[in-house]
């Protein structure tokens, strides 16, 4: 159906070009439907082809991942607007699509984020230490990828799906039975980058899942002025599956993500995943979103609340009851502490270390600037200990 919807389309487009404009404006598909098993009131509902059988230890445990990584979130957020951070990308309103995503994985996949991913990085295991000190700038990230499964941050827009790519042509040479997993927003989709990974991913048949988290905005930019038509659909121009699911519903993302993966592994190909969620905050904390959006959208967006949703379910299931919750919160307050004290008491790194990180072995040349700046900053009071 939808291949007959998009081939009308383009005949349409046709007839209203040679008409110079005259006839009716071509009308775009109509909107998809999105994967759910949970609806926002809390309601499990099953899906033809996204079957998720899963217990009740594993319902609570998503519901305290995504608890505990909006905690860290908040905190995050205050730290930064204390002085404590350089900069924060807030995840607000996203912990189920990412959370799902990475509960999606298996221990051998490898994940490449953006400088979002939290709650990915929470699930492979991430110290959020290792994250804070990277926006402290102490330091580019202090994880292992490889012990991790979970790439170091990308600043640069949708370079890490090229990154991702790569890596899955490798893992597809090595004859390895495990994917990967490139993790982009709605406004990387216009990135050359983005569009040039697909090729080759398509090209090769590389195992990996393009998972994008379609927060409707890219910084200030709404999703209509990027794309015509759902973002998902682009996948069909290059050959490979495209899907969209409800990013605030863990249920529907963890069924989804498993399924492309599993996809990717059995040599299917890519796939790309559109999770339909939103940015509860600013994209970071330098940002004021109060400026191109409405406040009644997000009084909106908040009665799809991922966490609630799930809350919801979880206690009218009697699957969890107050201990649950309030030893959830507890923990997340003991986290926020461990947080808050680790990152404040972080030292601060020496400037001339900036030289030993470039490089898995320093090069002559590196070696001779990182002198020279040596015995410059020696000139100054205190400049020894640079």
């Amino acid at each position: 159906m939808t291949a007959l919807r998009d081939e009308s389309l383009v005949q349409s487009r046709s007839d209203y070009r040679s008409s110079g404009g005259r006839s009716s404006p071509p009308q775009l598909p109509s909107q998809p439907e999105l994967v759910q098993l949970l609806t926002p009131e809390g309601e499990r509902v099953e899906h033809p082809d996204y079957a998720l059988d899963i217990g009740d230890d594993e319902l609570r445990a998503l519901y305290r991942d995504m608890a505990l990584v909006r905690r860290w979130d908040a905190e995050a957020t205050a730290l930064q607007r204390q002085g404590e951070l350089g900069l924060w990308a807030s995840l607000l309103g996203q912990e189920a699509a990412q959370v799902g995503a990475g509960r999606a994985m298996a221990d051998d996949d490898m994940a490449f984020p953006t400088y979002r991913e939290h709650g990915v990085a929470w699930t492979r295991g991430v110290d959020p230490l290792h994250v804070m000190s990277l926006y402290r700038g102490v330091d580019n990230g202090g994880w292992n990828p490889l012990e991790r499964g979970f790439n170091l941050y990308t600043i640069v827009i949708g370079a890490q799906c090229l990154h991702a790519t790569g890596y899955a042509m490798g893992v597809q040479r090595d004859g390895a039975e495990s994917a990967v997993l490139a993790f982009l927003g709605d406004g990387a989709t216009s990135q050359g980058e983005v569009n040039e990974a697909m090729v080759f991913a398509a090209s090769f048949a590389a195992p990996v899942v393009f998972f994008c988290q379609n927060n409707q905005y890219a910084i200030s930019a709404p999703l209509e002025r990027q794309s015509k038509v759902p973002l998902y659909q682009r996948a069909s121009g290059f050959g490979f599956p495209g899907i969209r699911v409800d990013g605030n519903d863990v249920l529907a993302v963890l069924a989804v993500t498993r399924a492309a993966l599993a996809a990717a592994r059995e040599g299917q190909g890519p796939s790309f995943i559109e999770a339909f969620t939103y940015r509860m905050g600013a994209h970071t904390t330098s940002d004021d979103p109060s400026r191109y959006r409405m406040s009644g959208e997000v009084e909106e967006w908040k009665l799809r609340d991922p966490i609630a949703r799930l809350r919801s379910y979880l206690s009218r299931g009697g699957l969890a009851g107050g201990d649950f919750f309030d030893a959830v919160e507890a923990e997340a307050d003991d986290l926020a502490a461990r947080i808050r004290r680790g990152t404040v008491e972080m030292p601060d790194p020496r400037p001339s270390d900036m030289f030993d990180v470039v490089y898995a072995e320093q090069t002559p040349h590196l070696a001779a600037q990182k002198a020279e700046f040596e015995a410059y900053s020696a000139g100054f009071e205190g400049g020894a200990a640079q």
